[in-house]
């Protein structure tokens, strides 16, 4: 009895809505969470839309899904606290913070991608024979793509959570080429990376863009929380009409108070802190891109020793007896290589270097 009562207290002070659920049933649902359609007693398996499987499966950790909560879908990140599961759901004031991020990073955007520019022009005049010189320049070069992309992750996190243009795509190949690409890159921070990926053709339904992002943001991450020495080992599987794609690190791993709230992490208060953190933008963009692609995503740390994290997809066929051309749309990274901005927070000096 006093477990629930701890249990229930910990629901109570929540400013964000949330309930708790045992053996799937819902036991409490905060006052925050009063006015939407979630009611003691019912299955929360009813509830899920994303997910189903991974919460089946779920045994700790931080699971990130979606709930139908008609009219609407909403977030949820979901822990499992003394054989408990609280659901602590997106707010408002999330989607108003995103878009003033996205209103600034949109003013930003034009300045410093002409300053960018302007840097390239000025590193092709840089003597190579000129250590001093030539680092400098790539110190600028590098630091113009990590402010390219944090104002990339501002301006996207609320794009991405409002939905997605899917085509239909070899998804074995579009994942082996971006893991082949960052393992290159990643070789030149002396951090190995080894991956898996099916040798078939796997087709389903993909946003690329958006799929790109959220691996090569799961990989800085890892690359981030990776002791001088570290591996990281990735890998794409498939079970059913579901894809499983899992990143694993051998580093510190991650504090329980962390984990429980590391998919919104930009709602935190600013403060001193381990900078490896950040804004936790990129982890926006990637439950997000997970969500608009069936799936969820599952941070946990299975081995004792670093963390792993699963991004889930399910692998849809396009309706259609017509075949669409994808919508057309502005390259986000405005022509910038994609792979050196998203992993520009963990690449050394070098990978900026004129060539």
């Amino acid at each position: 009895m006093g477990e629930n009562r701890d249990i229930f207290g910990m629901l109570e002070l929540m400013l964000r809505p949330g309930f708790c659920v045992k053996d799937n049933i819902i036991q409490k649902v905060n006052a925050a969470a009063g006015s939407l359609p979630i009611c003691p007693g019912g299955d929360v398996r009813e509830l899920l839309h994303t997910g189903q499987e991974e919460y089946a499966a779920f045994t700790g950790g931080c699971l990130y899904l979606q709930l139908s909560l008609p009219p609407h879908r909403c977030g949820a990140s979901v822990t499992r606290v003394d054989g408990w599961d609280v659901f602590v759901l997106d707010s408002e004031a999330s989607d108003t913070s995103l878009q003033a991020l996205a209103l600034a990073s949109s003013a930003l955007r034009t300045p410093v991608n002409s300053v960018l520019l302007a840097a390239s022009q000025l590193q092709s005049l840089v003597d190579p024979a000129d250590p001093k010189a030539s680092g400098q320049a790539a110190q600028l070069n590098r630091s113009l793509h990590q402010i390219l992309r944090l104002l990339g992750n501002m301006s996207d996190a609320g794009r991405f959570a409002s939905g997605s243009s899917q085509v239909t795509q070899d998804l074995s190949q579009c994942f082996s080429e971006i893991l082949e690409k960052a393992q290159t890159l990643l070789a030149c921070a002396n951090v190995p990376l080894t991956y898996q990926v099916p040798s078939e053709s796997i087709w389903g339904l993909a946003d690329m863009e958006q799929l790109e992002r959220a691996i090569l943001n799961l990989l800085s991450n890892a690359v981030k929380f990776s002791p001088k020495g570290g591996s990281i080992h990735a890998s794409l599987t498939r079970k059913n009409r579901m894809l499983y794609f899992r990143i694993q690190d051998n580093g510190s791993g991650m504090p329980e108070s962390i984990l429980g709230n590391v998919f919104n992490r930009y709602l935190r208060q600013p403060g001193i802190e381990d900078g490896r953190y950040g804004l936790g933008l990129g982890m926006a963009l990637v439950r997000a891109a997970a969500a608009n692609h069936g799936g969820a995503v599952l941070l946990d740390q299975p081995s004792g020793k670093g963390t792993r994290i699963t991004m889930t997809l399910s692998i849809r066929q396009s309706t259609d007896s017509t075949l669409r051309s994808p919508v057309l749309r502005p390259d986000y990274a405005g022509g910038w290589d994609h792979a050196l901005i998203e992993l520009s927070d963990c690449l050394p000096l070098s990978a900026y270097e004129l060539e």
